[in-house]
């Protein structure tokens, strides 16, 4: 009997997945970034190979996902509720504690109904591709979230005939352009993000509401990076520019400044409603456990009553930026605690990344296509818990990686 292994037979539609050779090569040059296991996490610090590091890319916000009373919240209703609600919000999988929670968030953002789902890209999904229907058209900032683009291609896929258009970042005169083509009376949904992920920039909010409702377009917005991070009670970027009824339907996540997971959408009570009754994601998903709605809740009643969390991590913001920028970087038009360290070139994004890894300092690479390309950047985004000390280190670390690396 040989000895020799015979060769596995590879069917045709996995033969991509053994030809994949992108990852092992960047493991082999000892650039790979991804999928680092974290040991532990505490506060500003997170211990991976058994070295701590200080956490400057994580979208824990307000610093609350290792709050001790987001803990004990969490811990307190596992012994009425369990650890899973076992079925989907349609069936056997709505909690009182999902409609108090999102009573509650509906109040907070100064609508009508609100409805919680799972996680924040199932909300996306779910909300979007309830809304639109055949015949009508998604009009969608280029640098939106990956997630919405996805609910886009789940729409189109389950409807066919809607219509997709992208306009270019913050850009009102593409987006009125795009408007003007489009029959009036046609259903119209601008899309947009209220802080984008990577730009850190805001919004042209008040703008786009005068296109809207110019052209009789109603207004979709993702606040996952906004809530608890712009406004001056955190209550996003409607309250940025001092209107809430800017936004006609409103979404977030609860994995950012909420520290637990899952997401929420808001609007008048006949939107969510109809939302509620049609939503394949949410129909066909096990629902927010219970103690990650119980986190969340505790995390809103803190964002309520603790202004100060916010007003830190903005004065943070503004540090960072200005910082970054003395020393050299290009921070692009960032406004908000995320803040991108510009570089274009991905092998050098790629180096400076891990430098600020072996000097002590985590952070996230960017490559497209979560950004364009030649617009690789090193994506850093900050806590209310931060220190100044640990924030000026960091800058000073940055800087002499950066000249090492003729970044800056």
């Amino acid at each position: 009997m040989s000895n020799t292994k015979e060769k596995k037979e590879i069917k045709p539609v996995l033969e991509k997945c053994f030809a994949f050779q992108d990852a092992n090569m960047a493991r082999l040059s000892g650039l790979y970034p991804f999928f680092k296991p974290i040991q532990r996490n505490s506060g500003t610090k997170v211990y991976i190979d058994n070295r701590e590091l200080l956490m400057a890319g994580s979208n824990n916000y307000l610093g609350l996902a290792n709050d001790p009373r987001l803990k004990e919240a969490a811990e307190s209703v596992v012994e009425q509720y369990g650890t899973s609600c076992s079925g989907s919000r349609f069936m056997n999988g709505t909690l009182d504690l999902h409609e108090q929670l999102e009573v509650e968030l509906a109040e907070f953002v100064g609508k009508e109904a609100a409805l919680c789902y799972t996680t924040g890209y199932q909300t996306n999904l779910g909300a979007i591709s309830a809304v639109l229907d055949k015949g009508d058209h998604i009009i969608s900032d280029k640098y939106n979230h990956a997630s919405i683009m996805d609910a886009v291609f789940l729409t189109t896929g389950m409807k066919r005939n809607v219509t997709l258009h992208r306009y270019k970042h913050n850009n009102m005169e593409e987006l009125e352009k795009i408007l003007k083509k489009i029959p009036r009376n046609a259903g119209k949904l601008i899309v947009t993000d209220g802080v984008f992920s990577m730009e850190g920039d805001i919004a042209d909010l008040k703008a786009i509401r005068e296109l809207a409702d110019k052209y009789k377009a109603a207004i979709y917005l993702d606040e996952a990076h906004a809530l608890g991070v712009i406004g001056e009670t955190g209550r996003g970027t409607c309250e940025h520019y001092g209107d809430s009824t800017l936004a006609d339907i409103l979404m977030c996540t609860f994995s950012k400044s909420f520290g637990s997971i899952g997401g929420f959408v808001a609007a008048d009570a006949e939107v969510i409603d109809y939302i509620k009754h049609v939503s394949r994601p949410l129909i066909f998903s096990a629902s927010m456990p219970p103690a990650n709605i119980a986190a969340a809740r505790k995390a809103l009643e803190i964002i309520k009553t603790e202004p100060e969390r916010i007003h830190r991590l903005q004065a943070i913001a503004v540090k960072m930026i200005e910082g970054f920028k003395s020393i050299g970087f290009n921070v692009g038009t960032a406004e908000t605690p995320v803040v991108p360290l510009i570089i274009g070139d991905n092998e050098k994004t790629f180096m400076f990344w891990k430098s600020l890894y072996e000097r002590g300092i985590y952070v996230n690479p960017v490559i497209s296509p979560a950004v364009p390309p030649n617009r690789s950047l090193i994506r850093t985004s900050y806590m209310s818990i931060h220190k100044d000390e640990e924030l000026d280190w960091f800058l000073e670390v940055a800087e002499e990686e950066g000249k090492k690396l003729g970044i800056i």
